[in-house]
């Protein structure tokens, strides 16, 4: 069994998973003796953990972009139909349990950076901002380097040239 799904199958005691598939519930449901902040039930989408693990990703110095470029290229196009907007969530892949989750990033790094150290504040940063922001323990972050930008390379999201 992978540990997605270990942590998917564990649970606690006053946490229940409800909603739909990714998604966490928090709460004891609001029993009788319950502070008022414990009645009733949240739930986090496996959307927004990733929107917050690619914001504290790009935060990193040395992580250029996010994504494959095959995923960077057709985000550029969406970047650029009217109401298509930035995707943050392009590159990050989160499996959310109920307590826990999983993230797979995928990165391009500047040229000239050491790839271990941007990886290991990438994780730092992303696990800092998932745990603070959801509560969620976040029990790996996975984190493939695609590409490295070269200093002579044009931007792969640079307006294209018309003929």
């Amino acid at each position: 069994m992978s540990d997605t799904e270990q942590f998917n199958r564990s649970g606690s005691s006053g946490q229940q998973q409800s909603g739909g598939e990714g998604r966490k519930t928090l709460g004891s449901g609001g029993k009788r003796g319950d502070a008022p902040g414990d009645r009733g039930r949240t739930s986090i989408a496996d959307g927004v953990v990733e929107k917050i693990a690619g914001l504290a990703a790009r935060d990193v110095v040395g992580v250029h972009a996010m994504g494959s470029g095959l995923s960077r290229t057709f985000g550029a196009v969406r970047d650029r139909v009217p109401g298509g907007g930035k995707s943050v969530t392009r590159g990050v892949k989160a499996e959310v349990g109920e307590v826990q989750t999983a993230l797979d990033l995928e990165i391009v790094v500047e040229y000239g950076v050491s790839i271990a150290d941007v990886a290991r504040s990438v994780r730092e940063n992303v696990v800092s901002g998932v745990e603070r922001m959801t509560g969620l323990e976040v029990v790996e972050v996975n984190i493939a380097v695609s590409d490295v930008k070269l200093p002579d390379e044009e931007e792969d999201e640079s307006e294209p040239r018309l003929q």
